[in-house]
């Protein structure tokens, strides 16, 4: 068999060993394969989420198509190692990263390349005890005062503006009048905090969704602020919960606001994109599965702190001196209740804060 061909799956449940394809999935570490030609022949789905790129894309492209390999390392043989270092990517600009090689075992001129995010550098997934912490805060009360200041800073500005005379198309009254049926209804929901039942989701466009929760945005907390938008016009049809959507896209714009203001460069982004091959493990022990859909809110703020980055979707945890820790906690819930998962990272250059959302595409 030639070195990178696809390892026929076993019988598991006749007591068959693990192949070599099921080990490469399972390992929470980037890994890629690389030719004795330089291209690139396997990516396992850590690396597929790390680059932004789908293995069927980097398959048969040269190393440099995904990655450009650090310009200084310690090299140890015929080995590579770089710690700590800057990677420039192809999809995923430049990341902080641990760059290791090594040569496989009888495989002249072929190799591995291990990517492992430095310390410094955080890009925070779905964990069994954030799960666990996350509902810890159902019971919180203050949930509830929390997640109606949103809409209700919304209702405010779109008051102020008809006050003045300045609604005479009447979107600004259909704005305050949908956003206090939505406090309504999330009131509704929250009267008992503690129930778990499952949301509903629904094929849904998320873009009518998007424009709404800007233009509630614009209308209070993101008032002096711009918005810019980066979409993706062929997304298909997203499976999620619409109001639950609404909140957590409500609760990370607002935040991106928050971490901007005072910043003399204010920049709030909105991107949307279609990840082929996308599928994540959304809890340990867990399945991969597919996530496609990928929404992310960046913000040019200075980050979560290092000492909390790590528990930013704790409950009652937060950055901020007047903070409750219970936005992100509630953002990570629902869309959990979902079947997505949110990240935080500090990407890019220049290094912005980004919310990544991945969530599934509605069935055809």
């Amino acid at each position: 068999m030639r070195p990178g061909a696809p390892v026929s799956q076993p019988d598991l449940e006749s007591g068959g060993q693990p192949g070599a394809d099921e080990w490469l999935a399972a390992l929470p570490v980037a890994i890629l394969t690389i030719a004795p030609d330089g291209t690139i022949t396997r990516a396992n789905p850590e690396a597929e989420q790390l680059l932004n790129m789908s293995e069927r894309a980097m398959t048969g492209q040269p190393l440099r198509a995904a990655l450009t390999p650090p310009a200084f390392a310690q090299r140890d043989g015929q080995g590579l190692a770089a710690f700590d270092t800057d990677v420039e990517t192809a999809r995923a600009g430049r990341l902080r990263l641990d760059y290791l090689e090594a040569p496989l075992a009888d495989r002249p001129g072929w190799r591995t390349i291990t990517l492992h995010h430095a310390a410094t550098s955080r890009r925070i997934g779905v964990t069994a005890d954030r799960a666990t912490g996350a509902r810890a805060a159902i019971g919180a009360a203050a949930m509830l005062a929390h997640e109606i200041k949103n809409p209700l800073s919304g209702i405010r500005g779109a008051a102020q503006l008809i006050a003045t005379g300045g609604d005479p198309g009447g979107d600004l009254t259909r704005l305050i009048t949908t956003e206090v049926d939505r406090i309504a209804a999330l009131i509704d929901r929250m009267q008992d905090f503690t129930d778990t039942r499952p949301l509903q989701p629904q094929p849904e466009n998320i873009y009518p969704l998007l424009d709404h929760a800007r233009r509630v945005a614009l209308a209070g907390f993101a008032a002096d602020i711009t918005i810019e938008e980066r979409f993706d016009p062929s997304l298909p049809p997203v499976l999620i919960d619409r109001d639950a959507f609404l909140q957590v896209i409500l609760n990370l714009l607002k935040n991106a606001c928050e971490a901007v203001r005072g910043e003399e460069a204010r920049q709030v982004v909105l991107t949307t994109a279609y990840r082929h091959g996308m599928a994540v493990s959304t809890a340990a022990g867990a399945p991969r599965l597919p996530l496609p859909i990928e929404l992310c809110v960046l913000d040019s703020g200075p980050g979560a702190p290092a000492d909390i980055a790590e528990h930013l979707f704790d409950p009652f945890v937060s950055g901020k001196p007047e903070g409750q820790g219970l936005g992100l906690a509630l953002v990570d819930k629902l869309v959990r209740d979902m079947g997505g998962i949110v990240q935080y990272a500090r990407e890019g250059e220049p290094e912005m804060t980004v919310f990544r959302l991945l969530l599934p595409r509605a069935p055809r």
